[in-house]
């Protein structure tokens, strides 16, 4: 098997877990708008503590202060993919953290692969 790397932007949204839009979670919208566009994945992490804008700690060592746990929603792409999907985000601003890095994917190719992944409107992914 050789290993076989691309160029990628890495979107990381951070929110509070009972964060809302329209009686759904945030991050499960978050989620379902980088499906709708296409992107190559997307992944909730939910933390055991942290605090952001309003210094308040949060953590799942208190159940009084287990309400609110820090979640980041991670999605991998293309610099392009990426780029033109933040708008998708653009209802949601002021909602969380928003941060853009750059990495590198690296996939391994054999002779078991599959056949190439693409999007919903034929695009070759990740």
């Amino acid at each position: 098997m050789t290993p076989r790397t691309a160029r990628a932007l890495r979107l990381t949204v951070y929110v509070g877990e009972s964060a809302t839009w329209h009686h759904r979670p945030l991050y499960s919208e978050i989620v379902h708008r980088a499906h709708a566009a296409g992107l190559a994945g997307a992944s909730v992490f939910r933390g055991i503590e942290g605090y952001g804008a309003s210094s308040r700690i949060h953590t799942s060592r208190l159940l009084s202060l287990s309400e609110d746990l820090p979640v980041a929603v991670v999605v991998v792409d293309t610099e392009e993919r990426i780029r033109a999907f933040l708008p998708r985000l653009g209802e949601l601003a002021g909602r969380g953290l928003v941060t853009l890095d750059a990495c590198e994917v690296v996939r391994w190719t054999g002779a078991c692969d599959g056949p190439e992944e693409t999007d919903p409107e034929g695009k070759k992914s990740l």
